[in-house]
């Protein structure tokens, strides 16, 4: 019934299967792969004609990630997966940027690919597995693709690279100072196609080094695909890319001189507005029938790249009148808004991102519901890109794809600086606002995130900035790497290479790569220009701030205590009763957490003095000797109670009130009347013992008995 076609070998610490033709029989492509005991299973469909018009690639990937993989049950009250996690979204376009670029040229069928984790271990990421498992579908499926890639995840530890590091091992690098990276690499047997990576100051070399390392580690799992794929796959696809040669040719004749004086325009809304106008007198030159060819837009982007392209490799001159190693000028403002924590304008050209900063307590942690898991989060940031940030009309709306894969690489790039939470017990939370748009916002909200996170008085341990490498290679081997990439030179060039970090190091990289032919000797040349370009950019910041400015008096105070965990229970109090009326005395925020940190907050110096007293006082034990206040509680026949401690109260016996016989101790005490007393000590029972006699009711001094003259 079933024609089952198994491959496994040994990667790393754990064995690599492959397995197909059992289950999801009616996908053009379907894979299970499993690492460990993490599976998922990757199926693709693909259309066998193109949609008439279609003048675009339709690759759809979604990762889908299963609770009961992990034992789990859904939160939430309808119990079941919905909307796409974080994780999720990431992983999807994880996938989709290294499988893109690998279809053959002039194919536009809509291609969907769906990656559903089954099984977790708890020590494989899935993330990876996904990855190896959408290549291997595609590879078996008939589709014009030109894979397979593998992919692989690298760690840093004592300066040695490690192989897909365990899911704890990655899980918070801030707080784990022997893992110094968090990196992910796709590639083809020849070429890398994609990185990206979490870091922690990482030097150039070290990078590349792990990019390297990654490559030759995903040669097995390419050579295993293949394997598969000879013994079962599917008949290639007869597709034939169609030569528009003639009609390219027709529109170079119409307008390659107004396309080229369009793109000598430096400025980017009127270049906009010429290449609009070009492109609508080379259709107007057109015949009815040219004009009706679905591939007139393939044509016409075909010669937009031709002049950008050809005129950067020969004359080293950019669109925008640069060389290929010049910084857009940078302006770089701080505290511009009035009542926010901290606030950030910065201006590189004509990509702008207005940056700001808020800080929360505890209770502003976010809880991130994972298969491995349930944790918190003190650090967020949101990017958000509206439509008239580039000129547009558009949707406006939730974030997509791009607003979460853009806000995530700014995260990577800025939590590698963020103090401890022991020293700054604070939530941050960081909101970029892209105003304006050419080239590069991810990492304009890098260098506003560090502006803005310094003017809120956060202690990073050095400021952050980024910058956008692009890459222009021809098919002669010339090519041309240039810094700062505008938008154009992103969409018609062959790399995306974006590189954060401080002076001393790299904290997070990321590399799309359109073309399978970059080498070794390219992007060290690429890393090496662009530390020049992130120095340069740090130098303009520094005019603004260069290191955390005075704490905005609207932001919250915190202060810590650590209290032993076997007094948690008692600071709580049954059913919070305790705890809330701390709050409501104090007029404090009070959170405490299972390994006995206490986080007091308020804007208020007072309540939150008034808040550690109150907990002090419950959690810390009285000292024989020490003198306190107390207030009587009782009186009985043979002394009063006095409360001295918190909740805690002890006897003064009545030879313990005065330095004279008394027949009451009412004869000098009542009830509620505050007193000074001495902790002399316990008795055989624990029993509190207190004097009121050897203290001073006045001045609270101990009285020191007189030495007699003999």
């Amino acid at each position: 019934m079933f024609n089952e076609t198994k491959k496994s070998i040994e990667w790393g610490d754990e064995t690599l299967t492959l397995e197909t033709g059992k289950v999801a029989r009616q996908a053009d492509g379907s894979v299970i792969a499993t690492l460990g005991e993490t599976s998922v299973m990757a199926n693709v469909t693909f259309a066998k004609s193109q949609k008439p018009g279609q003048d675009f690639f339709p690759l759809t990937v979604h990762y889908n990630e299963k609770y009961y993989a992990a034992g789990k049950v859904p939160g939430g009250f309808f119990k079941r997966e919905a909307r796409p996690t974080e994780k999720e979204t990431l992983t999807s376009r994880l996938i989709d940027r290294p499988i893109r670029p690998l279809f053959v040229p002039g194919f536009k069928n809509e291609v969907l690919v769906i990656c559903t984790v089954l099984s977790h271990d708890l020590v494989n990421d899935p993330d990876m597995v996904a990855m190896i498992a959408a290549s291997a579908a595609l590879t078996i499926s008939g589709a014009p693709f030109m894979g397979p890639i593998g992919a692989c995840r690298v760690g840093f530890t004592d300066g040695e690279y490690t192989l897909n590091p365990s899911v704890d091992d990655m899980h918070d690098l801030r707080n784990n100072p022997d893992q110094r990276l968090d990196l992910v690499v796709a590639g083809t047997k020849d070429a890398v196609m994609m990185v990206e990576s979490e870091a922690y100051e990482l030097s150039e070399a070290e990078m590349l080094g792990a990019v390297k390392f990654a490559h030759d580690s995903i040669q097995p799992v390419i050579d295993l695909i293949i394997e598969l794929a000879e013994e079962c796959a599917k008949e290639p696809f007869d597709f034939q890319p169609v030569d528009y040669s003639e009609l390219y040719e027709a529109v170079k004749a119409a307008g390659e001189d107004k396309m080229r004086a369009a793109y000598a325009i430096t400025d980017k809304q009127e270049r906009t507005g010429a290449v609009a106008e070009a492109r609508e007198a080379i259709k107007a030159a057109l015949t009815e029938e040219q004009l009706e060819d679905e591939n007139l837009g393939s044509a016409l982007k075909k010669l937009e790249s031709g002049i950008l392209r050809g005129d950067v490799v020969k004359t080293g001159k950019r669109i925008d009148g640069r060389d290929t190693t010049t910084v857009r000028p940078i302006v770089s403002e701080t505290g511009i808004l009035p009542r926010t924590h901290g606030s950030a304008l910065f201006t590189r050209g004509e990509t702008q991102g207005l940056v700001i900063t808020t800080l929360g307590t505890g209770d502003d942690e976010q809880m991130i519901d994972a298969l491995t898991g349930t944790y918190r989060s003190n650090f967020l940031l949101h990017y958000n890109f509206p439509p008239y940030s580039v000129g547009e009309v558009g949707r406006f709306g939730p974030p997509g794809r791009r607003e979460i894969g853009h806000g995530k690489l700014a995260w990577r790039a800025l939590q590698a600086v963020l103090p401890a939470a022991t020293d700054f017990p604070y939530t941050v939370r960081v909101v970029s606002e892209i105003t304006e748009s050419n080239g590069s916002s991810s990492m304009a909200s890098v260098c506003g995130g560090s502006l803005s996170m310094m003017d809120a008085g956060v202690p990073l341990k050095a400021p952050v900035a980024g910058v956008a490498m692009g890459l222009i290679l021809e098919e002669d081997g010339s090519y041309a790497i240039l810094t700062d990439i505008l938008g154009d030179e992103d969409h018609l060039g062959d790399m995306d290479f974006k590189v954060a970090g401080t002076e001393e190091g790299i904290t997070s990289l990321q590399m799309d790569i359109k073309v399978a032919g970059i080498t070794p000797e390219i992007m060290e040349k690429a890393l090496a220009q662009a530390k020049d370009g992130r120095v340069h950019i740090l130098g303009e910041m520094s005019k603004a701030l260069s290191e955390a400015g005075d704490f905005s008096a609207h932001a919250p105070r915190i202060e810590t205590m650590q209290v032993p965990t076997d007094k948690i229970r008692e600071v709580i109090g049954s059913g919070g009763k305790v705890i809330r009326e701390i709050v409501e005395t104090s007029g404090a925020k009070v959170d405490i957490n299972d390994d006995g940190i206490i986080k007091i907050a308020s804007a208020n110096a007072e309540a939150i003095q008034k808040a550690y007293d109150m907990i002090h006082s419950i959690v810390a034990e009285p000292e024989a000797g020490a003198i306190y206040n107390g207030k009587v509680v009782k009186i009985v026949d043979f002394g009063a109670f006095v409360n001295f401690f918190g909740k805690r109260d002890g006897l003064v016996h009545v030879s313990q009130i005065e330095n004279r016989r008394l027949n009451h101790p009412s004869d000098v005490l009542k009830e509620g009347q505050d007193v000074k007393v001495k902790l002399l000590g316990f008795d055989d029972r624990g029993k509190v013992r207190l004097s009121m006699k050897v203290v001073d009711q006045e001045t609270g001094e101990e009285i020191k008995e007189e030495k007699k003259e003999g």
